[in-house]
């Protein structure tokens, strides 16, 4: 997933960096919102952070420009030190797609990216996601980190199954059945395939999502 940090603490950037690079995150920094404009009309962003106090042009008319002149519909997250009611109202009625107060958790700020993503890329229960991977049952296209993932129909079934039952561990009979239903072929069968999605969903990228339970079957996740 590409994000836009637009935010002028530095030591906050330098925190949100360190947290969602970790799962495979493509970021960008702007620190006001003059740059923070050049950089959204000139790439393309799946979502973008915005805090609302920030030098040369303020968050709301950030977002106004956004919206109404440049018509960009990126979502976007609104940041804001303001805990109120009140002033959460006023995001939302500003326009916000979802709101978080400082200070705030990384954990909490990367499921709320995670829920705008899926939701700007149609249905939520449509779009499978395990931490950067992503599997539209509706269109069969994977993407890992903006990348395109190519896989054959065996491999689909198998990443599908996964992903519909992450984090939990998947027993290897119930992939067997799925791939040959009573008539598994000889041999470990399995092994191979597995090793296929592997070589397609891992090895280009810097973290393993799919792992072996030992005489148990597979599971995919964020965490080994």
């Amino acid at each position: 997933m590409r994000a836009l940090i637009v935010e002028d603490n530095r030591d906050i950037c330098e925190n949100i960096a360190a947290y969602l690079e970790k799962h495979s995150y493509i970021l960008d920094f702007a620190y006001d919102g003059i740059s923070a404009m050049h950089l959204v009309l000139t790439n393309p962003f799946d979502v973008i952070v915005l805090d609302l106090m920030l030098p040369r042009m303020d968050g709301l008319s950030f977002w106004q420009k956004l919206r109404v002149d440049a018509k960009v519909q990126t979502p976007v997250l609104m940041l804001t030190a303001r805990d109120t009611l009140d002033d959460k109202l006023k995001g939302f009625e500003a326009g916000a797609d979802d709101y978080l107060v400082k200070p705030f958790a990384l954990q909490e700020l990367h499921a709320r990216l995670q829920a705008l993503y899926k939701r700007s890329h149609g249905k939520t229960d449509n779009l499978l996601t395990v931490g950067d991977l992503t599997l539209n049952k509706s269109t069969l296209q994977v993407h890992r980190s903006g990348r395109r993932v190519d896989l054959n129909p065996t491999g689909m079934k198998l990443l599908q199954r996964l992903m519909e039952e992450a984090p939990s561990v998947v027993a290897r009979d119930a992939l067997e059945t799925l791939l040959w239903a009573d008539e598994p072929p000889d041999g470990d069968a399995l092994r191979s395939h597995m090793y296929k999605l592997r070589q397609a969903v891992d090895r280009p990228f810097e973290s393993p999502l799919i792992h072996t339970v030992h005489r148990i079957g597979y599971r995919i996740s964020e965490d080994a």
